[in-house]
């Protein structure tokens, strides 16, 4: 008879945590024990989020170190960087394992970490035990890991586009662009101004230009996969939708590599159940893959000139992190990779 994977969500009332709860509640072999948020403790998760309403039977409660250790095999951590590497050590130090959503633990350099999130980090010797977790470059480590990073959205969207040409070794290390769109969902959902309707919709704007927290973990990937230091140009934008991730990527060939890119990206990616190499000509777009945990990629070569521009678009909420981490955690149970994420887009 096969077991029940017991799951807790720390820190659930945001996106993700909603999120994570729709993919789950569908979930063959894993099962919601606890949710915890400090602001909605005592409060029916259907009535905060009606959509889970006949799907999720569970009330909000207090984070509490021992509720989740005795009822949970592993913890998703949803709280904000800052507060994740206080709570997650505790849990590890139970015997539980923890997929954690923030940034905490993504960046392996605790000065580059204490440099962009501008704090000292509390947790040094679990951030060198971390596993980065992008399954197309991390199985075999994340199957065994006791924590998981789970990567950002933008990071996730832009390291898929790119990886496939750092590892042939066909693209100059140097003008690497990535020019990136997001919905407000990105944001969060907390009351910021720059998301209201009257202030998002009909506009598109760019922010971080001169610095993105994102940036250091998309160049610590990057570099890992060139085998040497690599820099990115790395401008995000707020775009006027809901969800999705619209990443453009830009470098330039090294030489005549550039006949058999299309190829390249199949090989690289044929055994990757969430990557979908699109067509040659293909122009993905976030619709295409809307509440699923795929990545649509689609390699362009501009007049058959030096450039190379790579198409790369994923749901935020989930490849860009929810779904991202459920696959995670099937890999560290042994279940497969695909379970509770194998649905089609939504469309329209």
């Amino acid at each position: 008879m096969e077991t029940t994977l017991r799951v807790g969500i720390l820190g659930g009332s945001g996106y993700t945590g909603v999120e994570l709860l729709r993919i789950l509640a569908g979930h063959p072999r894993a099962e919601v024990t606890v949710v915890t948020s400090r602001q909605a403790a005592g409060q029916p998760v259907a009535d905060m989020f009606p959509s889970l309403r006949g799907w999720v039977d569970l009330e909000f409660e207090e984070p509490d170190t021992d509720r989740l250790a005795e009822g949970c095999d592993l913890v998703f951590c949803g709280v904000p960087h800052g507060v994740a590497m206080h709570q997650v050590p505790a849990l590890l130090d139970r015997g539980v394992r923890v997929v954690d959503l923030s940034a905490d633990f993504r960046i392996a350099d605790r000065a580059v970490y204490e440099e962009w999130y501008k704090e000292t980090h509390a947790a040094p010797a679990w951030l060198e035990r971390a596993v980065y977790g992008l399954p197309e470059v991390n199985t075999p480590a994340i199957r065994d890991a006791a924590l998981v990073a789970n990567p950002g959205c933008y990071p996730t969207a832009v390291q898929l586009a790119f990886l496939p040409l750092l590892e042939a070794g066909v693209i100059s290390r140097e003008g690497m662009i990535a020019d990136a769109k997001s919905g407000a969902s990105g944001g969060g959902r907390e009351a910021k101004t720059h998301l209201l309707l009257a202030e998002a919709s009909d506009s598109m704007s760019a922010y971080g230009v001169a610095g993105h927290r994102h940036l250091p973990e998309i160049e610590q990937g990057l570099s890992r996969a060139a085998g040497e230091s690599v820099a990115l140009t790395f401008v995000p934008h707020l775009a006027p939708m809901i969800r999705g991730i619209h990443a453009d990527c830009y470098a330039l060939l090294d030489g005549e590599a550039g006949a058999g890119l299309q190829d390249l990206f199949e090989a690289r990616f044929g055994g990757s159940p969430f990557v979908d190499v699109m067509p040659e000509g293909s122009h993905p777009g976030t619709r295409s893959v809307r509440g699923s945990n795929f990545c649509r990629l689609a390699v362009h070569r501009p007049r058959g000139g030096r450039q190379v521009v790579v198409l790369s678009v994923i749901d935020n909420l989930v490849k860009g992190a929810a779904g991202q981490a459920v696959q995670n955690m099937n890999l560290m149970f042994g279940l497969p990779e695909e379970a509770g994420l194998d649905t089609p887009p939504m469309q329209p």
